[in-house]
C-alpha cells in the first residue's frame, strides 16, 4: 500500500491499483478472473473492464459474446475517471474498433505502465481475435505499451513469419519493437524439451535478457499467459523496473504452476494455483 496525507494531516492509506481490460472466463482459470486473482495474490487492488463474455471451461470455448464498444468505453471512464490505475494489463480485445477505442481512452487519461498480452488463440485452439485486429494492435496499442508478452505463435502472427524455436526468439523480440513498445517478452512455453526460456528485449539496450524455467509436467496450464502478464503489471504498479517485474512475475507463475500441478478440476486443462502463497 501507499501512504498519504489526508485532511488535518492524518495519514491515509491507498492501494497499488491495477486494471485489467480483458475477456471473462466463466471457468475461472484465465481472462479477467485469473487477472484479478493474480493482482490480489501479488498485493494489489484489482479492477476490471470486461470486453467479452466467454462460455468457457477447461476443455474449450463454447461461445463468445462481445461487449459493445460503447459500454467498454463507459467502464473505462468509470474506473479511470474515479479510481485511476498504477498499471494496466490488456488481454482479449476482439476487434479493431475495440482496440482503437481502448487506446483512445488510455491516451485521454494518460495511463502509464501498460502491459499488452496479445491474446489471439485460447489454449484449446479456439480463435479469440478477428483477423483485422492484428494490425490495429500494432498501430494503436503497441506504441502505448511498456511491455508486450507474445508467445511463439502470437509472435509469428504479428511478424508474418515463422518463429519456430529458441534461436528465433531474440530476433523476433527485437523486430517487434518496431511498433513502438518499449520492451518485448517472447515466451517460450511452446518450445520442445525439458525446459523453456523467455527472452526480454528492450528498446535502446543491446542484447537480450533470458529467463529460464524447468518444464513442470502437468495438464493444469490454463491461463498461464494471462497470469504472467498480470503479475508483471502488479509488480510494475509497485514501482519496479521491467526486468525486476518480469523476474518476480516469472517466480510467481513458476510456483503457481508447481503448486497446482496435482489438482484435478474439470476434464481438460485446469488452472494454475493463483493463491499458492496463502493456501493449498
Amino acid at each position: 500500500m501507499n501512504g498519504g496525507q489526508g485532511d488535518g494531516g492524518m495519514s491515509e492509506k491507498t492501494y497499488r491499483r491495477v486494471l485489467t481490460i480483458a475477456g471473462s472466463d466463466s471457468g475461472g482459470g484465465a481472462g479477467i478472473q485469473a487477472d484479478l486473482k493474480t493482482f490480489a495474490a501479488n498485493g494489489c487492488y484489482g479492477m476490471s473492464v470486461i470486453t467479452a463474455l466467454t462460455a468457457q471451461n477447461t476443455q474449450g470455448v463454447a461461445g463468445i459474446h462481445p461487449v459493445p464498444v460503447e459500454f467498454v468505453e463507459r467502464q473505462l471512464d468509470a474506473v479511470l475517471g474515479d479510481i485511476g490505475a498504477d498499471a494496466v494489463k490488456i488481454g482479449m480485445l476482439y476487434s479493431a474498433e475495440l482496440i482503437a477505442a481502448v487506446a483512445g481512452k488510455l491516451r485521454a487519461y494518460g495511463v502509464q505502465r501498460v502491459v499488452v498480452d496479445p491474446v489471439m488463440v485460447a489454449q484449446s485452439g479456439d480463435k479469440l481475435l478477428q483477423d483485422d485486429a492484428v494490425e490495429a494492435l500494432k498501430r494503436h496499442l503497441f506504441p502505448l505499451a511498456e511491455i508486450i508478452t507474445p508467445n511463439l505463435p502470437e509472435a509469428a502472427v504479428l511478424l508474418g513469419r515463422e518463429v519456430a524455436g529458441a534461436a528465433d526468439m531474440e530476433s523476433a523480440a527485437a523486430d517487434l519493437l518496431q511498433w513502438g513498445c518499449r520492451h518485448v517478452l517472447v515466451k517460450g512455453g511452446h518450445l520442445d524439451g525439458d525446459g523453456s526460456e523467455d527472452v526480454l528485449v528492450s528498446a535502446g539496450s543491446p542484447g537480450a535478457e533470458r529467463f529460464g524455467d524447468e518444464r513442470i509436467q502437468t495438464r493444469n496450464t490454463h491461463g498461464t499467459g494471462c497470469t504472467l502478464s498480470s503479475a508483471i503489471a502488479a509488480h510494475l504498479a509497485k514501482g519496479e523496473g521491467v526486468t525486476e517485474a518480469v523476474g518476480h512475475a516469472k517466480e510467481y507463475i513458476r510456483r503457481a504452476i508447481r503448486a497446482g500441478a496435482d489438482y484435478r478440476i474439470g476434464h481438460g486443462h485446469g488452472p494454475v494455483h493463483h493463491f499458492w502463497p496463502f493456501w493449498e
